[in-house]
């Protein structure tokens, strides 16, 4: 009975701050953008825009739902929810934290640990291609079809690659748990250089994370990959005939998968939670941002450029010191630590999403297809067998 209270207590904590990250990402991304291209960005909807994904979701909510004619009702239906589900399903095998202990009961900060956790997200993410080639198929639009059949096409192409990468490294961790694979990524060669992946001994996987990562720029359907959604070709793509909730819901899968292969990434090649730096200076690290994050706070708050900047900003200023006392609280602070190098992480690789967003312009579909068969790929295949070979001389096997 405990198992299942603290099993349904973790869902429902993972669950929620998952929806309110991909609800605030997009804010994120609009104000990043906004500064990358020299404006603005949401702040009309509460102080700086914060409510503006709010106001989004309940334009979305009480729009009408328009059903296009001689369009397939069901699958039409079913696509931006098979997207989505599947999206939201590999959260539960990602492990944000070690094994803790809260009111006697010891738990994994992880709504369940799979032995084979990498095989299932690989799984359950390559059927989410079903979701956009379904929608783009049953939304009998020629438009929409094409968006599909471009997403289909680049996400096969780009998962071969993006496997390749991922095995490499597993032969160095000789283990599909992301658990286990994070554990074997503890502690520091000569003392200071941390022992992930991307740095480990005996072929460090710098090549494989980047090829990794441009994968999954393909992957998730981001520029400079995002064909599917070519509004100069395609109108919209995929979801040109998708309103209200439906469009909601492959706009929310989107978000999700970029979070997904970020997480992975964090898990399988920069340590997890494991600290850049060894303790005890790793635990000073949260403090010393939350304190410089108040600090600049307050400034701009004595300094107001804008109406409520004199209140929004010493509000904000309070709440981080009260982040950076609670890593003090030696019951929460083996807790907050673990979570904070791991979102940290994950943070810095959906910055270098959106930053890749504001900064590089979109493929030719010939060029999307020749960069995965004829450089990608093979590089690929080097990385695999290269790796391979250098664990079977240092190990003996």
């Amino acid at each position: 009975m405990t198992f299942i209270v603290v099993s349904l207590i973790k869902i429902a904590i993972v669950m929620a701050f998952f929806m309110t990250v991909l609800a605030y990402l997009q804010w994120i991304e609009r104000k990043v953008l906004s500064h990358i291209q020299l404006r603005v960005g949401p702040r009309r909807v509460g102080p700086h825009g914060l409510l503006q994904p709010l106001a989004d979701t309940l334009k979305l909510f009480l729009k009408e739902d328009l059903m296009p004619a001689h369009v397939n009702r069901f699958l039409y239906r079913l696509a931006p929810a098979v997207a989505v589900f599947l999206c939201l399903l590999s959260v539960a095998v990602f492990p944000f934290g070690p094994e803790i202990e809260i009111f006697g009961v010891r738990t994994q900060m992880q709504i369940t640990d799979l032995n084979i956790g990498i095989l299932f997200v690989l799984a359950v993410t390559s059927v989410g291609v079903y979701g956009i080639a379904i929608g783009g198929w049953a939304s009998n639009n020629k438009y929409s079809l094409m968006g599909g059949l471009r997403s289909a096409a680049q996400m096969i192409s780009y998962e071969l690659p993006m496997g390749l990468a991922i095995i490499a490294p597993l032969l160095m961790l000789n283990s599909l748990s992301f658990r286990e694979m994070v554990n074997n990524q503890a502690g520091y060669s000569l003392g200071f250089i941390p022992r992930w992946t991307v740095f480990q001994y005996p072929f460090p996987q710098v090549f494989g994370f980047i090829i990794y990562l441009i994968a999954a720029f393909a992957e998730t359907n981001r520029i400079p990959f995002d064909l599917p959604e070519a509004e100069n070709e395609l109108v919209a793509g995929y979801h040109t005939e998708y309103s209200s909730m439906k469009f909601a819901g492959y706009f929310m899968a989107e978000y999700a998968n970029m979070t997904t292969v970020c997480c992975i990434a964090a898990l399988l090649f920069l340590g997890g939670w494991h600290p850049l730096f060894p303790a005890p200076y790793s635990n000073l690290v949260p403090v010393v941002v939350f304190v410089v994050v108040a600090a600049l706070a307050f400034f701009h708050g004595l300094q107001p450029a804008r109406k409520w900047d004199n209140i929004t900003f010493p509000i904000v200023g309070v709440i981080a010191l009260i982040l950076a006392g609670l890593f003090f609280v030696p019951v929460l602070n083996t807790i907050l630590i673990p979570i904070f190098w791991f979102l940290s992480k994950v943070g810095l690789l959906l910055f270098v999403f959106i930053w890749v967003r504001g900064t590089l312009p979109r493929f030719r579909y010939d060029q999307l297809m020749r960069f995965a068969w004829t450089f990608l790929f093979p590089v690929a295949l080097i990385n695999l067998l290269v790796t391979g070979l250098l664990v079977a001389v240092t190990t003996g096997h």
